[in-house]
This record gives C-alpha cells, sequence and structure tokens, in this order.
C-alpha cells in the first residue's frame, strides 16, 4: 500500500501494514517467555470464564450442574488435551488447526474449508470480546457501592459499550502482549477464588443440611421418554449427559493456548506448551467443578434467573420454571424483569454475602479486570490470525494487514453485537459456545484425519474423540440454535467480503517474483538483440512444430508483424487457481528452432502481464504482446478468470496493465487479431 504521499492520519492508521505474509508466525517477533508466564496469558481467557460459568452451568442442568460439570471435565482432560498436545506438536509456529486442515485439504475445497472456519473463530473472539464486558459490567452494576452511590450507571448496553471503546482505543494506541499484566492479574484472580470457593466448602462441610437439600433435588430428577421414565442414578448421568453440552464456555482457551506458541521459551517448545495446557486444564478443572458444587448448594435457584425481556412474545434463550414470569404492567409496558443477584456473577454473590462487601467488592474488581483482558487477548486473536489468511487469499484489502483499521472494525462489530444481545450474559452464551465447539470439533477432525495419515495406532481414539466433540457441538446447536444463526452470519459476512474483495483485486499483477532458466534467459536476450520484443501467448495443444507454425502465420497475418521480426512463444499452464499470489519460474524450450517460454501460474493473464512488466524494465523497450479473440459469454469468462485463473485473456491482461501502469507511453502494447 502506498501511504508516501498521504495524510499523517492515514500513515498512523495503516502502520504496520506488511507485518504478516503467511500463516506462520515469523520466529523472533516477540520476547519469549516461560511456559507457566504464558499460561497466564491464555488463563486471561480460560480462568475469566468462571465469572459466568457457574451460572450459566445451573440454568443449563440446575441441581445437576456439578455431575454436568464433571463430565464436561473428563472431556476435558481426556478429549480437548490430548487434541491441542497434538495441535501443539503440528504447528509449533501457532498456526493451529486451521493451517493443518488448510494443510490437509487442497485448492478451493481448503480455502472455503478455511472461511468458514474463519467464521467461527470470529464467533468465538467477538463474543467473548462482547460477553466478557456484558459480565464486567453485570458485576460493576450488582456491587452493592455502585448502587448506593453511582446509581446512574444502571444502563447496561451503555456501560459495556463504554468497557468495548476503552479496549478499542488501547489498541488504537498499540497493544504488546502483557505478559507481567497477565501474570498480575491470573494470580490475584485464582488466589480469590481459591478463598471464596473455600469459604463456600467451608459452609456446605459445617451446614449438612445443605448437601442433603442439594441431594435430595438431585434425585428427584426424572429423564422421560414417552411413557418411560427413568429415576434414580441413571436418570441423573443420562440428563447429565444431555446437559453438558450447554456448558461448553468451560472449554474454552485450549484454541489461544496453541495460537501464543510463539511467545514459549525454546528449547523444547512444544514439550513445554504441553506443559501450559496440561497445568491451565488441570487448574481450571479443579475450580469448575469446585465452584459448580458451592454455588449449586449455597445459592437459591432464584437467584439465577436472567433478565427477561417482557415486550417479547418469544425469549430469545430459555427460562427455566422457577424464574418469576412478566406481570401484566411489565408486559403492557414492555419492561423487563429484574435479574437475579447471582445472574453471570455466582461466585461474586457468594462473597459479598460469606465474605462482606469489602471483600465482596475487592473480588469485583478482580473479575472485572480480568474479563477486560480476555476481551483484550480475543481482540489480539483476532487481529493476529485474520492477516495471516484474508490478505493471503487476496480475500481482504491490503489495509487488512494493518492493525487500526482492523480494530476500528472489529470495535463496530463488537458495537453491534451488544445491542443486539442487550448486553446479556445467558443470551450470548449460545453464540459462544458454537464459536468454541466447532473450532474444537474441527481440530479433533484434523488431529484424527493427521493420525490416520501417519497410521497411528491411538487413530481410533482420536475418532472416538471427534465424534463426541461433534455430539457435544450438534446438541448445543439444537438446543440453542441463536448460537448458530449468529455464527451463520459471521461466515456468510466473512465468505461474501471475501470473494468480493477476491474479485476487486483480481486484476492486481499478483507475480511476487519471476526466475528464468538458462534456455529462457538465452532466448530473451537473444530477442532483445534482435530488435522488438513480440510475445505471442499461446495454449498448447499438442506441442509440436505443426501447431507452432501455424500460429506464428496466424498472429504476422492478424497483426501485420514483420516477417524479419522474430518472436518468442509463451504457455502458461494453469497451476492452483486458489492461491492470490505466486511466483513464476519460466522454462525456455526449442521445439525444432521455435522458441517457447513455459511456466504455471495461479492466474493466466496476471502472469502474462507480470512478465512484460519486467521485460520492459529489464531492457528499456516496450514489448508487444499478441492475443487471439475468444469466442463466448463474457459473464461466464469473467466467472472463470476469478474462480479459476483463465477466460477471456486478452482484455484482462491489457486491464491489468493499464493499473499497473498509469502511463500509457510506458504500458506494454496488448494486440488482438482473428
Amino acid at each position: 500500500m502506498k501511504t508516501g504521499e498521504t495524510s499523517w492520519f492515514k500513515k498512523w492508521l495503516y502502520n504496520g501494514v506488511d507485518e504478516i505474509e503467511g500463516p506462520n508466525e515469523p520466529e523472533g517477533r516477540h520476547k519469549s517467555h516461560s511456559w507457566w508466564k504464558v499460561m497466564c496469558l491464555t488463563g486471561v481467557d480460560y480462568f475469566s470464564t468462571l465469572g459466568y460459568q457457574p451460572g450459566i452451568a445451573f440454568l443449563a442442568a440446575g441441581a445437576l450442574s456439578p455431575v454436568a460439570t464433571f463430565i464436561l471435565v473428563l472431556l476435558t482432560l481426556f478429549g480437548a488435551l490430548p487434541i491441542y498436545s497434538r495441535v501443539a506438536k503440528e504447528s509449533p509456529h501457532g498456526e493451529g488447526s486451521i493451517a493443518m486442515l488448510e494443510a490437509l485439504l487442497s485448492r478451493w475445497k481448503g480455502k472455503l474449508f478455511v472461511l468458514v472456519l474463519l467464521g467461527f473463530v470470529a464467533t468465538d473472539f467477538v463474543i467473548t470480546i462482547t460477553l466478557s464486558a456484558a459480565d464486567a459490567t453485570a458485576h460493576i452494576l450488582e456491587n452493592p457501592f455502585v448502587h448506593d452511590h453511582l446509581p446512574f450507571l444502571e444502563h447496561p448496553v451503555i456501560v459495556t459499550f463504554a468497557l468495548i471503546t476503552l479496549l478499542g482505543l488501547v489498541f488504537l494506541k498499540g497493544f504488546k502482549e502483557a505478559i507481567g499484566i497477565a501474570v498480575f492479574l491470573v494470580a490475584i484472580y485464582i488466589v480469590l477464588n481459591l478463598v471464596v470457593i473455600g469459604v463456600g466448602l467451608y459452609e456446605v462441610a459445617t451446614h449438612p443440611e445443605l448437601f442433603t437439600n442439594w441431594r435430595e433435588a438431585l434425585f428427584m430428577t426424572k429423564v422421560s421418554f414417552g411413557s418411560y421414565n427413568i429415576a434414580g442414578f441413571a436418570g441423573i448421568v443420562l440428563l447429565a449427559i444431555v446437559s453438558f453440552p450447554k456448558l461448553a464456555l468451560g472449554l474454552s482457551g485450549f484454541e489461544t493456548g496453541v495460537a501464543v506458541m510463539p511467545l514459549v521459551k525454546s528449547p523444547n517448545r512444544i514439550g513445554n506448551t504441553r506443559k501450559l495446557l496440561m497445568s491451565a486444564a488441570l487448574i481450571m478443572s479443579f475450580l469448575l467443578i469446585a465452584s459448580s458444587v458451592v454455588t449449586s448448594m449455597l445459592i437459591q435457584k432464584e437467584e439465577f434467573c436472567p433478565r427477561i425481556d417482557c415486550s417479547l412474545t418469544a425469549q430469545a434463550h430459555s427460562v427455566p420454571a422457577y424464574c418469576p414470569v412478566c406481570t401484566e404492567e411489565q408486559t403492557a409496558g414492555g419492561t423487563s424483569t429484574e435479574p437475579g443477584k447471582a445472574n453471570g456473577r455466582a461466585l461474586a454473590f457468594i462473597a459479598h454475602t460469606y465474605l462482606g462487601d469489602v471483600f465482596g467488592t475487592i473480588y469485583d474488581l478482580s473479575t472485572i479486570f480480568i474479563l477486560w483482558f480476555a476481551g483484550a487477548s480475543a481482540m489480539a486473536g483476532l487481529l493476529n490470525i485474520v492477516p495471516r489468511y484474508l490478505p493471503r487469499y487476496g480475500m481482504a484489502p491490503e489495509w487488512a494487514r494493518a492493525t487500526r483499521p482492523l480494530v476500528l472494525v472489529f470495535t463496530a462489530i463488537c458495537f453491534a453485537v451488544t445491542w443486539l444481545f442487550e448486553a446479556n450474559v445467558d443470551a450470548q452464551g449460545g453464540a459462544y459456545a458454537t464459536g468454541v465447539l466447532v473450532l474444537m470439533s474441527s481440530a479433533a477432525i484434523a488431529v484424527t484425519l493427521s493420525a490416520r495419515r501417519r497410521r497411528s495406532k491411538w487413530t481410533w481414539a482420536f475418532w472416538l474423540i471427534s465424534a463426541v466433540f461433534v455430539y457435544t457441538t450438534v446438541t448445543n446447536v439444537i438446543e440453542r440454535p441463536d448460537g448458530i444463526k449468529i455464527a451463520s452470519l459471521f461466515v456468510l459476512a466473512i465468505i461474501v467480503a471475501s470473494f468480493i474483495s477476491r474479485a476487486l483485486r483480481s486484476t492486481e499483477i499478483r507475480i511476487d517474483n519471476i526466475e528464468f532458466d538458462e534456455a529462457a534467459r538465452e532466448f530473451l536476450n537473444e530477442l532483445n538483440d534482435e530488435g522488438e520484443i513480440r510475445i505471442v501467448t499461446n495454449r498448447r495443444e499438442t506441442g509440436d512444430m505443426t501447431e507452432y507454425r501455424f500460429k506464428e502465420h496466424e498472429k504476422r497475418v492478424d497483426n501485420h508483424i514483420p516477417s524479419s521480426d522474430p518472436v518468442l512463444f509463451y504457455e502458461i499452464e494453469p497451476g492452483d487457481s486458489s492461491e492470490f499470489k505466486g511466483k513464476l519460474f519460466i522454462r525456455g524450450v526449442d521445439v525444432e528452432g521455435y522458441r517457447i517460454l513455459r511456466t504455471q501460474a495461479p492466474a493466466v493473464p496476471n502472469a502474462i502481464a507480470a512478465l512484460l512488466l519486467y521485460l520492459r524494465d529489464q531492457t528499456g523497450k516496450i514489448p508487444h504482446v499478441y492475443f487471439g479473440w475468444s469466442e463466448g459469454n463474457p459473464i461466464m469468462y469473467l466467472a472463470r478468470y476469478i474462480l479459476f485463473g483463465e477466460g477471456d485473456t486478452a482484455p484482462v491482461t491489457r486491464e491489468i496493465l493499464r493499473q499497473a501502469e498509469s502511463d500509457p507511453e510506458l504500458r506494454p502494447n496488448v494486440h488482438v487479431g482473428g
């Protein structure tokens, strides 16, 4: 992108436009750290889910939430952990499962699959930002001191907008992975959670009736299949298996854990990353189970109830039967019910109730900061992953390589999502879980296919894990279809925007470098010494002397080329048309005195234009290129060019040259005859 003659604002906005060229993280681009410090950077996303996970778990499974959480932990330790340990092995530069699948699938299949996955990545990371900001808002607004002294803040959407704006401003100024801040926040947050959970377990231990009441509620669980009712232990296990997919938010963090691999200190980066994943999974597994136990036993179920919009006839998410319904006055006025005091902040509710408002406020502040930093981690993930793929595919403007324009785009999207969900934590849970589960399912499938290619003895185990993740994803989609609807919008937006950008950028040169073998270079030197440079394009058929004799005669007659002027044939074999850019290696071939240049390229017209401009710059002469007219529908030819790199070559080549060289006197000459 040319910024030399632009204003200071554009220079500032587009700063760093060429930082990332491919899927691999450049070695040494970031300072490396000990694995446990990098774990804290991942942990701001993973551990911060404790701010809202226990409340969402209770709304999803009720008294069963500890059992459903236990099943989730089993899936974490024996499903997600081995899968992402293998992903770390196969993508040591932080490319993740998306790059694995891109390598396993060829051409447009791989590109389209990556675009779909990027839609779910966007869902995951954007909802992480908005959900974390909304839950931070809930902790702010439910704090007693805010209730008493700052009542004007009682506007969840506006407060959430303010937090997202602050996040955007930080990234506009320039954000670096602040490992030190992450370590500080995670350490304080985990210690405070251990204190709250410890006090909660003490209350349960000293008040046996709490456990008795929970157990009675647990064994009252029944699962109905038509006229059959399953109760007791079998009913508990069956319903927990059905319910645990709704708790999938507790699985977040693994994809981020692999993405931050370039920050892990070498040697043995892969082994250290596996330590990171294992340690984070074990810590979070304990915290999830313990928090689910204390919140389900200490908090009245009505306190978990979400805010209900009484102006809607059908709620965007399911509301448990024990929650209050809208009164006639609320329905007529289109107002909302007040959420329970533990909604979106179950552990904070326990902290205020059992440890006092001072400690509770300290806990609130810690939660707010780590939730906000989780949004920062997600924004950094978006800014890291988008430039790795879309600009390389030609499916984003060049400015998408720069950080600041992307920050403005993502911040605007976060505003829209927050407004759509009205900063409601529970309503966003489905979309978040969908994004997380689709990414984990794709990672499981990628690892399984890789294991199959390697003929690993563990292939059957990876197939089983993949089946569990696919079941979890499908169940979540069926139970919470709003998630797949939001994710589909992201997928559709990315695909549509990508192909529009690809079409608009298709007439760029798209050739990074040109190399010649010895024969090709000799042909070009001879042509330069003999006078005008005349290139005849040819789509090879038989490749024998008869073909070239006929083609040369045809072009000389149609375009009045003097018989004394030599011509050089140029033949391009279409390569992988899904690639946007490529390098040309041109070979020289002599067929009974006819000299031919042969190469392979993702797009034929672009390769022709690139050679012409190269010859002009190297020789100082304006080259001539000769085409024949194509027969067919021009619209179909245009579609073929965009998708397959070939079509009505002559007019497209001329347009590429026109855009590359504004001065007609310096532009290579295009001749079409026949």
